[in-house]
């Protein structure tokens, strides 16, 4: 079976998932596709273990064929980032600067370690030999947010617009910023296996050249795209434009071992203000962003499906099952501490109520961000286990979180943000 014929069925289930979710169900449409997808690979496999009909093995060599991995890291996440940003008021974003910029970079480290830390006592009393590095890896795997599928809750609810800010800020920087503190742990994972030596300088470097390569990248590519749409006035050139800046940028990203989450982060926010501000006309601004609100959506609608389906390719035991039971609660107590912490630490420059702790700490749920990088730990008993467990709690985030964010957000008082 070839690219042609997996991408027909994945854009098929999509569709047929998305009428019934919408026609049906009225779950919000990520969450909607997700769920029935996941609601037929147990019917699968509940079929299978009865044997009534076996397809478990027909469905697990058509996923068998799609590096998930590649396909969310180095195909979607970059139309993905680019449409998040493209959307992003950067005057609100500057103004919500110091609490995006410690929510990614200091809430991403603590959360990391509070993560590492605990799970690597969880393992220990359930009689896993998970060494302490890869405990680690799981946190910076399971710490970068993905709130995607609630950001239309948060709008439909009225939630105020510094805290969609914040939360939107936030998952379009740490993602990156994840990714590189996970490159960086693995490094020091297969270090000693080839004879290199990690110390807290090189790590250091990485993280700048990481960071800070990717940024500057993306605002060089991001200016020259900007200079090109000035000078012309054809939507169809430029949404191809937009388009060729995405998939260069991150290609050639990716090349000089710089961050390309980051690199189209920064892109998307040149063009998504600057760019539309003062290089496009209205037509053009209204075909970019319907464009764009496609891709996302079909795009997402994909994912979501993969995600669903894929339970019928990993391996679950009862004590991976406990081990993601277990992760759940010590991912959102991790994640409330390390944005309590990183609120006490902006109390000395702004005011929050309370609630917001709450809010940013349900709120943040994580997605296929965390499984692709799961899939991408090194062969062997800890990337079986690391993966299950990274699927239950994402399993978890997206759905129960993201069913009942809304509803925290209309109990809360409304105090401003």
């Amino acid at each position: 079976m070839g690219i042609f014929e997996i991408g027909t069925i994945l854009i098929s289930l999509a569709a047929v998932f998305g009428y019934v979710n919408h026609r049906f169900i009225g779950l919000p449409a990520t969450i909607g596709v997700m769920v029935i997808a996941l609601l037929m690979s147990v019917a699968l496999i509940a079929l299978s273990a009865f044997g009534v009909v076996d397809l478990v093995d027909d469905a697990a060599a058509v996923l068998s064929r799609i590096d998930f991995n590649e396909t969310v890291m180095h195909g979607m996440l970059a139309f993905l980032l680019f449409a998040g940003a493209l959307h992003v008021d950067i005057s609100d974003l500057a103004e919500q600067r110091l609490p995006v910029a410690i929510l990614a970079t200091l809430g991403v480290g603590l959360s990391t370690a509070l993560v590492g830390a605990m799970m690597w006592l969880v393992f220990g009393w359930l009689g896993f030999d998970m060494p302490v590095i890869y405990c680690l890896l799981f946190g910076a795997l399971i710490s970068p947010t993905d709130p995607i599928a609630v950001l239309g809750i948060l709008k439909s609810v009225g939630v105020p617009k510094s805290l969609e800010t914040k939360i939107t800020g936030e998952s379009l920087f740490n993602d990156g910023v994840g990714v590189v503190v996970f490159l960086a742990l693995l490094g020091i994972a297969a270090g000693p296996a080839h004879g290199e030596e990690t110390t807290a300088w090189t790590v250091a470097v990485l993280f700048a050249q990481e960071a800070l390569g990717g940024a500057g990248l993306g605002l060089l590519f991001g200016w020259i795209a900007y200079r090109m749409l000035k000078t012309v006035d054809n939507y169809q050139v430029e949404v191809l434009l937009t388009l060729a800046l995405v998939m260069g940028t991150y290609a050639l990203a990716e090349q000089l071992h710089l961050s390309a989450p980051i690199a189209i982060v920064v892109a998307g926010l040149l063009i998504g203000n600057q760019g539309r501000s003062f290089a496009m006309s209205s037509r053009t601004r209204e075909h970019l962003d319907t464009f764009w609100e496609l891709v996302d959506e079909i795009l997402n609608a994909v994912l979501f499906v993969l995600l669903g389906l894929e339970i019928l390719v990993l391996t679950f035991t009862g004590g991976y099952v406990v081990a993601g039971m277990v992760a759940i609660p010590v991912v959102l107590l991790a994640r409330f501490l390390a944005v309590s912490l990183s609120v006490n630490v902006l109390l000395r420059h702004r005011g929050f109520p309370r609630h917001v702790v709450h809010i940013l700490t349900w709120g943040g749920l994580r997605g296929g961000i965390s499984v692709a990088l799961a899939l991408a730990l090194p062969v062997g008993p800890e990337r079986e286990v690391l993966v299950a467990v990274t699927y239950a709690v994402v399993l978890f985030s997206i759905v129960v979180q993201g069913l009942t964010i809304g509803a925290l957000i209309r109990r809360t008082p409304a105090t401003p943000i």
